[in-house]
């Protein structure tokens, strides 16, 4: 049987070690079978092994072997689109509850590294960096927004404290984050894995689930085995491909690409970043980048619509890498990677369930890694019957992408031309 190992990343590369899971043979049965094994897989998983259900999960390649172990590593609190867009879908009691998780999912990764001694690398703080005034007003708008949810962890930063932050001239402000951060992404979802398999949760790698029977009690089907189920969490999100058409219809693929520089040495990495922040631009094709812990620039940015892999990623990165840290145009990159991310035309998550027993959540369009865990908590609150945050997700309006599976990539490239040339204007 052939083995999917994990893409070429600097992550990958500096992982904590973690054992070959068995792939799934024969027939099994559980409380609950999770589909994936990233991010909202793993943390579905440990939230219900928590309350006393088996849990099986099954993951097609290796444990984080998506977008949640190959991300930028940035802890962004909210949605890729703000509280205020929700409050203009929804009604007053759904945008209250959808604003007060809004920022929960920081504090349930900070828990977890806490709880279950997890090593990846958490650093405290992030930077929303204004490329223009107009953007930094727009800064303050969303500081006003959030404190008005009660989120009190911001400060504005004018040019010159910008300058204290992240050493380029490139910036007209920005707004630190207190209560965001930044983590190794891989050795994060195996920390929560082995938190898994400590509660007596069972993982299977290199186990991609052929067919769902929908019923009473859903079989999920493998090349190998199967596992009989009370109910069933779908958490592929980018890599679940066409196995629940209803789910691929109403969402896309896109590809993101990090490079990671060598070591930089700690007085040139701290002269780049002197607080140790992450840092992300307020662009609608942003770039992000943060230190390691071993003092490399892991910097990305740019979306391919579609997920097709880049030729030359490196070409794609450094130009706005240089552009950001011009004392960096001869830096050498040591590692090159891309991954996939579930992007829907809302920009807003997609939480649902097919039947009565099967339920979802996909599509976080770039913000996976706090959102996922607030999605694993909520799954498993719906599971066990409080359905009230759930539902609240569950409401949100979706719709198919213009021009259907043939025409969603050159028409949402079209759109994202339109507001990277706006962006490029000052518009």
């Amino acid at each position: 049987m052939s083995r999917t190992p994990y893409p070429p990343s600097y992550y990958a590369a500096s992982a904590n070690p973690a054992p070959d899971r068995p792939p799934l043979q024969g027939a099994v049965e559980t409380d609950v079978c999770v589909i994936g094994a990233g991010y909202t897989g793993i943390s579905a998983a440990l939230f219900l092994l928590e309350q006393g259900y088996r849990v099986t999960v099954l993951e097609a390649a290796k444990v984080g072997f998506g977008a949640s172990g190959r991300n930028g590593g940035q802890m962004v609190n909210s949605y890729s689109r703000d509280l205020d867009v929700v409050e203009k879908q929804v009604g007053p009691e759904q945008a209250r509850l959808l604003g007060e998780m809004a920022f929960e999912g920081g504090r349930i990764i900070r828990e977890r590294i806490q709880r279950y001694g997890i090593r990846c690398d958490l650093k405290d703080g992030g930077v929303f960096a204004a490329v223009t005034a107009k953007q930094l007003a727009q800064l303050e708008q969303q500081k006003k927004l959030w404190e008005r949810y009660g989120y009190h962890q911001l400060e504005l930063l004018d040019t010159d404290a910008m300058r204290g932050v992240v050493n380029t001239e490139l910036y007209a402000g920005g707004m630190l984050d207190r209560g965001s951060g930044h983590i190794h992404p891989l050795n994060l979802v195996l920390g929560e894995a082995d938190a898994v398999e400590s509660l007596g949760g069972v993982i299977h790698e290199q186990s991609a689930v052929l067919q769902v029977e929908q019923g009473e009690h859903p079989v999920v089907r493998t090349v190998q085995g199967q596992v009989r189920a009370r109910f069933v969490v779908v958490a592929g999100n980018a890599y679940l491909g066409d196995l629940l058409p209803p789910l691929a219809a109403r969402s896309m693929p896109c590809g993101t690409q990090v490079v990671a520089t060598a070591p930089l040495g700690e007085e040139l990495a701290h002269s780049l970043l002197p607080q140790d922040y992450c840092v992300e631009d307020c662009n609608y094709l942003l770039d992000y980048y943060r230190l390691s812990a071993d003092k490399r620039l892991i910097f990305g940015g740019g979306v391919v619509y579609g997920a097709r892999d880049p030729a030359d990623i490196e070409a794609l990165i450094r130009p706005n890498l240089v552009r950001t840290f011009p004392q960096l145009r001869e830096v050498q990159i040591d590692y090159a990677w891309t991954g996939n991310f579930l992007l829907t035309l809302s920009r807003l998550p997609q939480l649902g369930r097919l039947g009565s027993n099967i339920y979802y959540s996909q599509g976080c369009s770039g913000h996976g890694v706090t959102f996922t865990h607030v999605a694993g908590r909520v799954l498993a609150e719906a599971i066990r019957g409080q359905a009230e945050r759930f539902d609240a997700f569950a409401a949100l309006p979706h719709y198919p992408f213009p021009g259907g599976r043939l025409l969603r990539v050159p028409l949402t490239a079209l759109g994202a031309w339109y507001y990277q040339l706006r962006d490029r204007l000052g518009w």
